[in-house]
């Protein structure tokens, strides 16, 4: 994961400040080149917002000057693409929000179209979701629809009930079969970057419909293409990690498979920070007929209050005939990253079969040097 300086950092602002002075001859910006030099301390979505802000300041005039300006600078130089895009779009839906007139809501979700597949405007259409929510949805419906990849993407994208990095729509949790009918006109669109979406925006359902979930999944796969039985897979993953009874049965995983498990067995139970800690594992299949198994791990991290927390990771999926042993291993990393901070202390590894834990070993994760 980057950081947020190599995203939105003094060359988006310049990007940024350049495109707007250049379809607004005589704009002073002063807000613009203020808030540039303020984006250091700050966390990712907080730059894009000083941006948004200090853009909104620099262009003061009603709804109609200001979409005119940004579809000025879409067409121009310097090149209006990454993540300026973001600031940008969260600026239009500001600004048609504050108009308050229809036609501005309207020609708003218009402009977030236009800009997404210069980066994404699922960030921004958040704002008009959460505003009208009605009229927001029935927009995006149409969108399933667009020739723009980016634009199918975006109705599925932008609509997620727990879309990383974005405000939550308070609709969209009360509501969560409203959005049924767009991945339902997607799940067997022919891009795989927007089947994606609507597979994550399907295990987002999950946390709060799961019976909705399998029951929408079952649909697909009764009319499916040859993408359709992946992306339900990659769609129920987190139900299939919680040992759901139906989504286990639609996928074909054993539920109550006869299983014997030995492990994990560490490799080492001292690990030191920024190490690997190694397990290997036996799965047996004691029953008389073949079992199909999705099998992870769990690792209990040690939390700053000395409590633990459980992360699932995916280790395989396979299938066993009658008596058939298979030994699985793997290295889990705990290298430094920007999105987990690591506590030295007590760890441990349990397996998990078909959402059933299954063993448990400990091991001790040391301070830092």
């Amino acid at each position: 994961m980057p950081f947020a300086d190599e995203l939105i950092g003094d060359h988006t602002a310049k990007t940024l400040i350049e495109a707007i002075a250049a379809a607004a001859p005589g704009a002073p910006l002063t807000a613009l080149r203020t808030a540039a030099g303020e984006l250091t301390p700050l966390s990712l979505r907080e730059r894009s917002d000083l941006l948004r802000d200090a853009l909104l300041r620099d262009l003061p005039g009603d709804y109609d000057a200001f979409a005119r300006t940004i579809r000025a600078a879409r067409d121009g130089l310097p090149p209006f693409s990454g993540w300026l895009i973001w600031p940008v779009t969260s600026a239009i839906a500001a600004k048609a929000i504050d108009d308050g007139g229809t036609d501005a809501f309207d020609d708003a979700m218009a402009v977030l179209a236009e800009l997404t597949s210069r980066l994404t405007s699922e960030f921004a259409i958040r704002a008009l979701l959460d505003h009208d929510f009605d009229r927001a949805l029935a927009a995006v419906l149409t969108w399933t629809a667009s020739p723009d990849e980016g634009v199918r993407r975006l109705a599925s994208e932008g609509t997620r009930s727990f879309l990383p990095w974005a405000k939550r729509v308070p609709a969209l949790l009360a509501e969560p079969r409203a959005t049924l009918p767009i991945v339902n006109a997607l799940y067997r669109d022919e891009s795989e970057y927007v089947r994606r979406s609507v597979a994550n925006h399907l295990n987002d359902l999950s946390r709060q419909q799961p019976e909705t979930v399998v029951e929408t999944a079952t649909a697909w796969l009764s009319e499916p293409d040859e993408n359709t039985p992946r992306l339900v897979r990659h769609g129920l993953r987190t139900l299939v990690k919680k040992g759901h009874p139906g989504a286990l049965g639609l996928l074909g995983f054993t539920h109550a498979a006869a299983i014997d498990v030995v492990g994990p067995a560490l490799a080492a139970t001292r690990i030191p920070f920024g190490g690997t800690v190694g397990f290997t594992a036996t799965i047996t299949n004691t029953a008389a007929v073949p079992a199909t198994l999705a099998i992870d791990y769990i690792v209990h991290h040690m939390k700053a209050n000395g409590s633990q927390r459980g992360k699932t990771f995916k280790l395989t999926t396979l299938t066993l005939g009658p008596g058939e042993r298979r030994q699985l291993s793997r290295e889990h990393s705990f290298r430094e990253i920007t999105t987990r901070r690591y506590y030295p202390g007590e760890h441990a590894i349990e397996l998990q079969i078909n959402g059933v834990a299954s063993g448990r070993s400990e091991f001790t994760l040391l301070a830092a040097p």
